[in-house]
């Protein structure tokens, strides 16, 4: 169902600004600050635990933060990990149900979706796999033509081909109505080719965020023979060794030419899951803060 959250400004979609949230003596976020761009397709990656569902439950006005600030632009929607809906009703019964509740109601919008997944209009909820409850929830969301979209770990109930099929629903619906789409999950491998976006949790605390090109752009990964030191300047984000050889994640210098390496090492751009659990292992390690 779509929720109003107080409105953002100009460009930005979602903002946070010294953000926590506590749960008695815990802090499951603390300092989170982000501003996110309209039009965007952003991933909330971090460990179990990291506080993403928290997070979403902020932004979504479900949880009240303890210290700081989140607004959003424009209409929220939200899709929780559970994905709920009522059991003893029809699908088409949660259809009348979503244009009951929301403001704003695309009747066509959300029935396209079910029929692109054939989920039966006459089926109780609770006779529906959970896959399909899931689709069910999906189609409530797209329905109330959210300027903002949350989805809280949305692939976790579907089948490989469910997921790569919701994936290029969602990418369709962002192009054609402009939405920007929140969406947190654990599994890295996931977001290939879907996320532009990343806001990387560790702990409660943004530990990366930012446009994924430009993230990816600033670094690069080498690999060749044991060593201690990595072939180009830089800052080494990780480095992983076997006996004859060496794997360095370097940050590359602002400002300079990209440097360029010979001989037995190999040079190539990291992948997203390179980065993310290089940041991760770092801060389990205590490297970064």
């Amino acid at each position: 169902m779509s929720t109003a959250v107080e409105a953002g400004d100009g460009a930005v979609a979602v903002r946070a600004r010294g953000l926590g949230k506590r749960y008695r003596a815990k802090w499951a976020l603390r300092e989170c600050a982000f501003e996110l761009p309209a039009g965007r397709v952003a991933a909330l990656v971090g460990a179990n635990g990291a506080g993403k569902t928290t997070l979403m439950s902020v932004l979504a006005g479900l949880l009240g933060a303890d210290e700081g600030s989140a607004s959003a632009a424009g209409r929220v929607a939200f899709v929780s990990q559970d994905k709920p809906v009522y059991r003893h009703f029809s699908v088409a019964d949660m259809l009348r149900f979503g244009a009951r509740l929301n403001v704003v109601w695309d009747e066509a919008r959300a029935r396209r979706w079910l029929a692109r997944f054939e989920i039966p209009l006459d089926r109780a909820c609770g006779k529906l796999s959970g896959g399909m409850q899931a689709q069910v929830a999906f189609a409530l969301a797209i329905g109330s033509r959210p300027d903002v979209l949350l989805l809280d770990e949305p692939l976790a109930n579907l089948d490989p081909l469910a997921r790569r099929e919701v994936t290029a629903e969602l990418l369709g619906e962002v192009a054609e109505t402009g939405m920007t789409v929140l969406l947190s999950t654990h599994v890295v491998a996931e977001l290939s080719g879907v996320a532009d976006y990343l806001l990387l949790l560790a702990h409660g605390r943004l530990l990366a965020g930012g446009d994924l090109d430009e993230l990816l752009g600033g670094h690069v990964s080498y690999t060749g023979p044991r060593s201690d030191v990595p072939p180009a300047l830089g800052e080494v984000v990780e480095a992983r060794h076997t006996a004859t050889q060496s794997t360095f994640l370097v940050r590359l210098p602002e400002g300079r030419p990209r440097p360029v390496v010979a001989g037995p090492w190999v040079e190539r751009p990291p992948t997203l899951e390179d980065y993310v659990l290089a940041q991760l292992e770092a801060t389990r390690k205590g490297i970064r803060a």
